[in-house]
């Protein structure tokens, strides 16, 4: 897929999300009379989740004439902000279900109670064991990732600077006012790299981000704005250095081009997995757990990577050529361990605010 199908992807799938947020409620009962083989009468279902979310029509049609139950979704905006959302209204959920939680902001919302138990039978539950978090019965993973610098290869070259490899030549100076990141305080990719750096840094992490801000870091809201609008090859912006994916340079090979004009940072990545749960005190729980299914079935994780540049969990879905040529995970992601990360979490991210913002 090409820069500009996966723009149009992601334009389709916010307007999906602005139709199905100016839906009327319900689908109007089947009359009596109905044949016992047609499907059931359909009634909304809510997905809570993040604005880089899709899923494909066909599957959406497909779902409601299974299951009876319409979709509609509702996106409060990045990861981040998805936890914030799920957190505040927990007593009376925005919606059935919640998809986008990620291992960074997860045990929180674990924690605050946001989930209900539900243990999926769904194709992809097997596979999704092995991202469960410790302890916890309420999330499924359903995708996962490396939140990884990506660089713009030909602007480097352009510029006959030898591009970064590491976390520590963000710092040099040939790199100033060249780098864009989502913040950790309202972005999970942004978190992601604040872990990151503490992981890779240690006790040294503040002095490493105001050496990084001293060099001219831009920190954004959120990945679509660091992307989509500063980066020089998502949005034409200026700055070549910008936070993303470890499979987001497959998304770069230009229309009729062999190769990416991008490239990931292997040695800067986090492992970020992304989950789904039934919300406590949701209306519909039947119908949530129905969602959950349908994420974990083969024809959803089957369309997870050109849809969403993430990776599927399901071992049986066969990634797309590119990415088994320009997209490989990190052979060692940074990582920490999910008690430490709910311990510490949120005095990080206040003392990375008080770094970033002086």
């Amino acid at each position: 897929m090409t820069t500009r199908a996966r723009r149009a992807a992601l334009a389709a799938a916010g307007l999906t999300l602005a139709l199905a947020a100016c839906s009327s409620g319900t689908t109007p009962e089947a009359p009596d009379t109905a044949s016992p083989d047609e499907a059931p009468s359909s009634s909304t279902v809510t997905l809570v989740t993040h604005d880089s979310f899709h899923i494909d029509e066909a599957l959406l049609e497909a779902f409601t004439a299974d299951t009876g139950y319409e979709l509609k979704l509702v996106a409060p905006g990045d990861g981040g902000a998805l936890v914030n959302q799920l957190v505040l209204t927990k007593d009376n959920p925005l919606g059935d279900v919640a998809y986008g939680v990620d291992n960074t902001f997860a045990s929180r919302a674990v924690a605050e109670g946001v989930f209900a138990p539900y243990a999926s039978q769904a194709p992809a539950a097997t596979d999704a064991a092995a991202y469960a978090l410790p302890g916890d019965d309420t999330l499924t993973a359903v995708d996962y990732s490396d939140v990884c610098l990506n660089i713009d290869d030909g602007w480097f070259a352009e510029a006959g600077i030898t591009p970064p490899s590491t976390l520590a030549d963000l710092t040099e100076p040939e790199y100033r006012d060249l780098t864009v990141i989502p913040g950790a305080a309202t972005s999970s990719p942004g978190l992601a790299f604040l872990l990151a750096t503490v992981a890779d840094r240690g006790d040294g992490w503040q002095d490493y981000w105001r050496a990084l801000v001293d060099n001219g870091v831009k920190v954004v809201p959120g990945w679509s704005d660091a992307y989509y609008t500063d980066f020089t090859v998502g949005g034409g912006g200026d700055r070549p250095i910008v936070l993303s994916y470890a499979s987001s340079p497959p998304f770069t090979v230009p229309e009729g081009g062999e190769e990416p004009t991008t490239s990931a940072l292997l040695d800067t990545c986090f492992r970020q997995v992304e989950y789904v749960g039934v919300l406590a005190n949701a209306k519909n729980p039947e119908g949530a757990q129905a969602v959950v299914d349908l994420l974990l079935s083969e024809e959803f994780q089957a369309g997870i990577a050109e849809s969403m540049y993430v990776y599927p969990v399901s071992s049986s879905v066969e990634l797309p050529e590119e990415w088994v040529r320009w997209a490989p995970l990190a052979e060692q992601p940074l990582t920490l361990d999910p008690e430490v990360i709910a311990e510490q979490r949120d005095t990080w991210v206040r003392e990375w605010s008080e770094i970033v913002t002086g």
